[in-house]
């Protein structure tokens, strides 16, 4: 059930941020029906004023504006396949306007950005454009480029402009903080009739036994990434090694690349291994929870690490499986016959290290809370849970993870929560993230204010004449 639109001061931003949203973060979902509900509506300017003769529109600090940057930003939505239909020319360049300041000013505060970053988001944008497009070919016809190279050069100054942006909004929104007070002090403003509904919810518990993988297996894996380390050091690149064979889905696309400090959360062993490395060293295999991999190390700037590793997983065996399913067939059963319950099971008998200690509940990811709203949860959790009953345990189900590994699992709901309007003890956490979403706001809201203020911006001819949400005119 979605949320009650919430009334709050300040707003005028949002429209910006929802747009800047979809355009950095390359989503495909519609752009028209997401900027339709929040965009304030702006004064066109007419396609009888539009000159033909492509030029300098606007200046931020050292960057320009041509009219042809609005075009290529209509068509970077289309390609991502984003809808451009209600979006006035005003409101791109305003998009741009936004765009260029976050850059400015990333250069000013020393926001880095390397190549390596650039070109691995390159890669992987390259590849998803040229499955929906066909081939590099039509990519480049596409944009109007003459040859790849044209094209690349003109992409890759694309995404690090892009990436520029991104951290510089990312830099303010981190430093903003709230308080308890501050959380209760925004729900108390919230008129009665305006509190949000929060749909049906349920909190999950499980229990994981994982297959043994014997030692023959493992060593199998083990001869292949020493094989993979060999072909490396004599000349092959890692990068290419991680996109045909690591069976890691976060980082595959990319060349199997990560940038980390020691607050990253990795696992310890991933960690440990990635730290003991100088620039340009490859580790031998080690394990983790995840299976075996070789890390790279390419860069250490500071407390930060660049790297890129291969993960491979050792193929489980049917006896293996057989053995797995049938020791939590045997948990499952004695949870039944309540000799043990489902908490003191997970507890003492789970193979999942996340989940033991709490006694098997289930965090969900995009929260951080234990309540999974239904209408959001991920559909392969939804089908195991929907229809058990209060107490029931699900059947052993054969469950797969990201990485591949594959484990048995029972499942049981230990809590549901029924649609209801917002109570501020029983869902603080959600009114918390509502009320720092709205301070975050604030302060980009507040932050464009002193830039605007501090920076060389010119608009040039017929773009003086639009209504920008931000004072871009400075008037």
């Amino acid at each position: 059930m979605p949320l009650k639109t919430i009334r709050m001061k300040s707003i005028n931003i949002k429209k910006s941020l929802l747009f800047f949203i979809i355009f950095l973060l390359n989503t495909t979902v519609n752009a028209q029906e997401i900027i339709k509900d929040s965009v304030v509506v702006e004064k066109k300017v007419t396609t009888s004023k539009r000159q033909k003769i492509d030029g300098v529109i606007a200046n931020v600090g050292d960057y320009i504006i041509l009219d042809s940057d609005i075009d290529k930003a209509f068509l970077e939505i289309t390609s991502q396949g984003g809808s451009v239909k209600d979006i006035p020319r005003c409101q791109m360049l305003g998009k741009l306007l936004e765009d260029k300041l976050y850059a400015h000013q990333a250069i000013q505060d020393s926001v880095k950005v390397t190549d390596t970053e650039v070109k691995s988001m390159m890669d992987e944008r390259l590849s998803y454009m040229v499955q929906q497009i066909g081939s590099m070919e039509k990519v480049i016809k596409y944009y109007k480029k003459d040859t790849e190279e044209e094209f690349r050069s003109y992409f890759f100054d694309i995404l690090k402009e892009n990436k520029l942006t991104s951290e510089m909004q990312k830099k303010i929104v981190d430093e903003v903080e709230i308080t308890p007070e501050e959380v209760r002090n925004f729900f108390k403003k919230l008129p009665k009739d305006e509190l949000p509904v929060f749909g049906a919810e349920m909190e999950v518990s499980q229990i994981i036994i994982e297959p043994k993988i014997t030692a023959v297996e493992k060593q199998k894996v083990i001869d292949r990434l020493n094989g993979f380390k060999k072909d490396i050091q004599e000349g092959s690149s890692f990068a290419t090694k991680a996109v045909l064979y690591s069976q890691d889905p976060g980082s595959r696309s990319s060349g199997g690349f990560y940038k980390m400090t020691r607050k990253t959360p990795f696992v310890k062993e991933f960690k440990d291994v990635a730290f003991s490395l100088q620039e340009g060293e490859i580790s031998a295999p080690f394990e983790t929870e995840y299976g075996f991999h070789i890390i790279y190390l390419e860069k250490i700037k500071g407390q930060e690490l660049e790297l890129r590793h291969i993960l491979l997983t050792p193929t489980v065996s049917k006896e293996a499986l057989d053995e797995a399913k049938e020791k939590i067939s045997l948990i499952r059963k004695r949870i039944v016959d309540k000799e043990i319950s489902f908490a003191d099971a997970a507890r003492t008998m789970s193979d999942q290290k996340e989940t033991r200690a709490n006694g098997g509940v289930l965090i969900n990811p995009n929260t951080q809370d234990t309540r999974f709203e239904l209408t959001k949860m991920d559909p392969e959790l939804y089908s195991q849970v929907s229809n058990l009953k209060d107490s029931e345990i699900s059947l052993p189900v054969l469950d797969e993870t990201k990485s591949g590994k594959k484990q048995y699992k029972i499942v049981t709901v230990t809590n549901r929560i029924n649609e209801h309007t917002a109570d501020y003890a029983q869902d603080y956490v959600k009114i918390k993230d509502l009320a720092l979403k709205e301070k975050q706001i604030k302060a980009i809201g507040k932050w464009f204010d002193e830039k605007i203020k501090e920076t060389y911006i010119k608009i040039i001819g017929e773009y003086r004449d639009c209504s920008f949400t931000n004072n871009w005119l400075k008037k």
